[in-house]
């Protein structure tokens, strides 16, 4: 068994490869969860079958799948369930101008949707109102979440961008610029690429075996994860049993990589405080939720 147990408490992480997968209650830093959804042209037109935007009544599609495996886990750390989504590389409505930083919700003001069943209600919604073009550029979206990441750096608030691309990137320089410059903030990346392309420069900003620099800077962390959801395909059809390991695989570097801002910045840990020995319990409207997801792998 390669089950993973992950813990997040205030500025405290713990990571056992031999336990249940979960996320326990407590006192614990924020996590602000943005998800960014790849339009561009090569995944397909979304009313044929063969697309990877493709919405069957009977199944999700392959990006959907891999928001809510990494969804599902994520949202018990965002106390108000409130997450901006975005899509990047389409043409939008009403003068097909081309956007790298559109909010599914057409809401340019205020791109959060409530809970992950709003982000897919957002992302069907822009499958219907958008034209897919291109090209695949991550920067902008990295850049979004960076510029919010820095607003609060005292470790009580961590972001986490998701994003879902089929193709190859377009931006490469850029986005390893922007992703330089993040890693010095409270942030991680999660790349999950869908399709059959060859993902080489997902690899690449992984950094796991070369820490990625741009104009000569070394990235200070290593924020970025990368998975290919294929390798996550189960061909007996047990798509519960398959998307477990996904979110467990996507989310195994997140607690080193929180750690990790926390003793750059010297933020130290904080213990949850004790209660009083004979206060009353608190109302259950305050007590953190009783039950914390498990997968089991």
């Amino acid at each position: 068994m390669h089950n993973a147990y992950l813990s997040f408490f205030f500025c405290q992480i713990r990571f056992n490869a031999e336990s249940d997968s979960k996320f326990e209650p407590g006192v614990r830093t924020q996590i602000n969860f943005t998800v960014a959804i790849d339009f561009t042209a090569s995944n397909g037109n979304p009313s044929q079958s063969t697309s990877l935007h493709y919405m069957s009544p009977y199944q999700l599609n392959a990006y959907a799948l891999a928001l809510t495996a990494v969804g599902e886990i994520i949202q018990h750390y965002d106390s108000d369930k409130m997450f901006p989504a975005l899509g990047f590389g389409a043409k939008l409505p009403p003068d097909g101008r081309v956007s790298h930083e559109f909010p599914l919700n057409g809401n340019q003001e205020n791109p959060s949707c409530c809970g992950i069943d709003g982000i897919l209600e957002a992302y069907h919604h822009s499958l219907r109102t958008v034209q897919l073009y291109g090209p695949t550029n991550f920067a902008p979206v990295v850049t979004h979440v960076a510029r919010n990441a820095a607003t609060v750096q005292d470790g009580s608030q961590y972001s986490v961008l998701l994003i879902i691309t089929d193709g190859v990137i377009s931006d490469m320089a850029q986005t390893k610029e922007a992703i330089v410059n993040a890693a010095k903030l409270p942030m991680s990346i999660i790349i999950i690429g869908v399709g059959q392309a060859e993902f080489d420069a997902m690899v690449e900003l992984d950094g796991d075996d070369v820490r990625i620099s741009s104009r000569g800077k070394l990235a200070e962390r290593d924020i970025v994860q990368f998975v290919p959801f294929r390798d996550y395909v189960d061909r007996t059809g047990n798509h519960v049993l398959s998307m477990a390991r996904l979110a467990r695989d996507v989310l195994a570097e997140i607690p080193d990589q929180l750690v990790s801002y926390m003793k750059a910045q010297g933020i130290r840990p904080r213990s949850p405080p004790m209660a009083p020995a004979h206060s009353a319990p608190e109302s259950p409207a305050r007590t953190p939720p009783a039950s914390p997801l498990h997968t089991h792998i």
